[in-house]
């Protein structure tokens, strides 16, 4: 998947429908204030154990929610408008942004962002297409 409005031509993502909220690693977030609003700042590292090809983003923030996490950890999270290119369709969601470092994806998709007009087969991988082996070598850090 890619986010193409910040530039990230690549990122690892699962799809996960148990989250309702997608959810986005983002690294050094910082909030300012322009306008009378609240944005954030932080950096976005597509690949896994690299800082290669990292993109610095500006986003507003449209709310801050309660995210209970995997292991039960509730936690309060900003949360962005983007847009996100997944088999071949640009589809708008509201991401979270979070650390995800120990985690295998930089992205998990959530329902909201799924219920858009994807259908999720659970017995099947990569039907948007698997990218190419430079491509998942690189993200290896290999």
């Amino acid at each position: 998947m890619s986010l193409p409005a910040l530039g990230v031509p690549w990122v690892k993502a699962k799809l996960d429908t148990g989250a309702r909220t997608s959810a986005l690693h983002a690294f050094d977030p910082e909030g300012f204030v322009q306008d009378g609003a609240e944005w954030v700042r932080f950096w976005v590292h597509p690949w896994q154990r690299s800082v290669a090809d990292s993109v610095q983003v500006e986003l507003p923030v449209v709310e801050r929610r309660l995210v209970r996490s995997s292991t039960g950890h509730v936690d309060e999270r900003p949360v962005v408008p983007m847009d996100i290119r997944l088999a071949g369709r640009t589809v708008r969601a509201e991401v979270t942004l979070s650390r995800r470092d120990e985690m295998g994806f930089r992205m998990l998709i959530g329902r909201e962002a799924l219920r858009q007009g994807f259908l999720v087969d659970p017995s099947r991988s990569y039907l948007g297409g698997r990218p190419r082996r430079t491509t998942r070598r690189r993200n290896r850090g290999v």
